[in-house]
This record gives structure tokens, sequence and C-alpha cells, in this order.
């Protein structure tokens, strides 16, 4: 169909009438009346520059004489070499409002129409949306757990939906003025542009003798099959002069912050640290897994005082404390980089560990941390 249009317009152009060019070709008059109107509404199409990636008119025609010829979907794609999803959807897409009726210089122009940038996001396009993740940003969720809590709150409402990706866009892409500073500055990094990830710098092993690397880790450990299996770490203050410890059960993620108010030398990091693990009940203090850091350097005393079993990651290696080490993340948002850290109170820490164990979770199947270390604390019956 595409070979016998374009002879028409071939006539056409040599001055011949619609009719006698629909003679010549084979085809009714009415057909070339319907591809005159067709032309007269969208315009003669223009070839223009698009990337492979995007469907072209020629592609277009042959998705139309596919479907006048009966063809499936798929038929189509294996001819054209696209996937039957991109078929599919450019057919639903772009057919114009008659079922059933696909027309290419039509959809061709639907397309273009579609493509034209800059546009609105759906964030900023529905107020309520927008109100949702506002709300949400500004108690300190993720783009992720936002995208979750639209999907339970209002699954049946597409207005109401939006990707963790729409989030970052509109804050990142899309967002202007007021609407960019808000946003921003509600998420945990507090950045108004993306910044792309760095490779960490290497540190000097600390200490080995005497201590058990995170080689010698039981698999039960690492599989996170058994509770009671700890990540630890410190988040530094202002000039290194103060510090938070941060302590992460592996299979919960539930989070304890060590209080440090004098300091964060071997015999104060023991110290604060034997009093937060001494909390916890003795089913839930298996392992602590913790970097080559000089305030471990009593870990023999720690090992003692909690009958907790101490292992060490490999210098330069913190994804060994992955669980860790997105918590530490988590906490920057509550005690900034460059700030005093010493200032905050054992009451400000507990505070702010509920409220992150009252977060819902991704890799929890978007429970928090607290209910499931509620669920280990139960007595069973």
């Amino acid at each position: 169909m595409r070979r016998v249009r374009d002879s028409y317009w071939a006539a056409r152009r040599r001055g011949f009438d619609n009719s006698t060019a629909s003679r010549i070709v084979g085809v009714h008059r009415r057909q070339g009346t319907r591809w005159l109107q067709e032309a007269n509404r969208f315009g003669v199409p223009r070839p223009r520059s698009t990337s492979a990636r995007y469907l072209s008119l020629a592609e277009r025609e042959r998705i139309a004489d596919g479907l006048r010829q009966g063809l499936s979907i798929r038929a189509i794609a294996a001819e054209l070499q696209r996937a039957p999803s991109t078929v599919s959807r450019e057919v639903r897409r772009n057919g114009g409002p008659v079922r059933g009726r696909y027309g290419p210089f039509a959809a061709d122009r639907f397309a273009e129409a579609r493509a034209r940038r800059p546009k609105r996001s759906k964030v900023e396009r529905h107020p309520p949306l927008l109100r949702f993740i506002r709300g949400r940003l500004g108690k300190r969720w993720s783009p992720v757990q936002i995208s979750q809590a639209l999907r339970r709150e209002f699954g049946d409402d597409e207005r109401m939906q939006a990707c963790p990706e729409t989030i970052y866009q509109a804050i990142y892409v899309q967002g202007r003025g007021q609407l960019r500073r808000e946003l921003a500055a509600a998420l945990r990094t507090g950045r108004a542009v993306r910044k792309p990830q760095r490779r960490g710098e290497g540190r000097r092993p600390r200490f080995v003798d005497d201590a058990l690397l995170i080689s010698h880790r039981p698999a039960e450990v690492h599989d996170r099959a058994v509770p009671g299996h700890w990540e630890g770490d410190l988040i530094i203050g202002k000039n290194n002069a103060s510090a938070i410890g941060t302590l992460v059960e592996r299979q919960t993620r539930y989070v304890l912050l060590v209080h440090l108010p004098n300091g964060y030398k071997a015999e104060q990091a023991r110290d604060g640290l034997i009093a937060t693990i001494k909390t916890l009940p003795s089913h839930l203090r298996q392992s602590l897994t913790w970097d080559q850091g000089p305030e471990m350097a009593r870990h023999a005393e720690i090992k003692l005082a909690t009958d907790m079993t101490i292992y060490f990651c490999d210098p330069a290696s913190p994804w060994q404390r992955g669980s860790n080490e997105n918590t530490n993340g988590l906490l920057r948002q509550y005690f900034p980089k460059g700030t005093d850290l010493s200032v905050h109170s054992k009451q400000h820490l507990f505070a702010v560990a509920a409220e992150l164990n009252g977060r819902p979770r991704k890799t929890l199947d978007w429970a928090t941390p607290a209910e499931k270390l509620n669920n280990l604390l139960l007595p069973t019956t």
C-alpha cells in the first residue's frame, strides 16, 4: 500500500486529478480522496532526522499496511525487527479515537507533538500528587518509599501514581524555583542536582593481630538467615572532633545509636558500645562487623563484656558493611556533615533512631525495622 500511495502522489505531481491518478495506480477514487484528506489535515509528511530508537514514518506506514492485511502485532514487529510491545504501544497510543483505525500520517504527527519539550511534569500538573510527595518528603521519606505509599493508598487512581524516577525528575530536572528548593531540601542528601558516584578512598589497615577478618564470618551471617548479627561504624562530626556510633542489625535493619559525648577514642568507643549492646537480649547479640578503625583497638574487651564475636572488614571495603553504610547515609539527614555531633543528647539520638526504625523499607517488603524486631522479641508459643 505504501508503494501504491507513493505512485499516486507521483501521478498527482505530474498534473493528474484525483480520479485519474487513482485509476493509474489501481485503487478506487475514494482511496485517493482519503489520501488527499489525510494530507490536507496533517500536512504533507516532511522527512526529519530522528533517533533509531523511535519509529519513523516509513515504519508507521508498514504498520498500517500490516494491520490492513490482518497481520498480528507480533508478525508486524518481526517484519520491522522491533519488539511486539513497541508496535502494540504505537497502535494504542497513536491510533486515534476510532478503534481499529490506524493512520500513519496522523500517528506520526501525534508522536511528534507528544515528543515536544519542555513539558510540565506529572507531579506539577496534579496538585494533590505534589502535596502528597511534599508531605512525605517532610517526614524524610525517600522517593522509593513515597512511590510505594502512593501505590498502596491510591491503587486505582492513575493520576496519583509516580515511580521513584518521576519524583527524582520533578526535583532534579523539572523542578524550577521554589518547587526545586522545597523538594530538594527535603531529600536525604539535600542536593538540588544529581551527583555522580565516586569510588571510596582507600584506608590503611589499623590492626590485624588478634582480630577475625570478615572472611572468617560463617555463612549464616552472610545470608542474613539468623538475627542478632550487627554491622557498626562511626559518623564523624566537624573537624573530626566528635562522633556518633551506629549499629544496624543485618536481618531487620534495626538501628541503634551510640552516644559518645566525650570523644571516640578506643576507651570511649568501648564504653559506649558495651552500654548500648547490653540493652539487647542475649539471642540478639551474635556478632558485630566493623571496619579496621582505631576506635576498635579494645575490641577484645568489647567481645568479653558482650559475648559477641567481632569481625573486621578488609581495608577500603565499605560494601562489606552495606546495611550500615546505607544507614549512615540516612542518618546524615539528621546529622549533617561539618556539624558538631557532641551537642546531641542521648534522648535525641534515641528519638532519631525511633523515627528511622519507623520508616518502611523496600528490602523488608515495605515493613518497618521496628515491626521486624518486635516480631523477634515476641515470645513464641
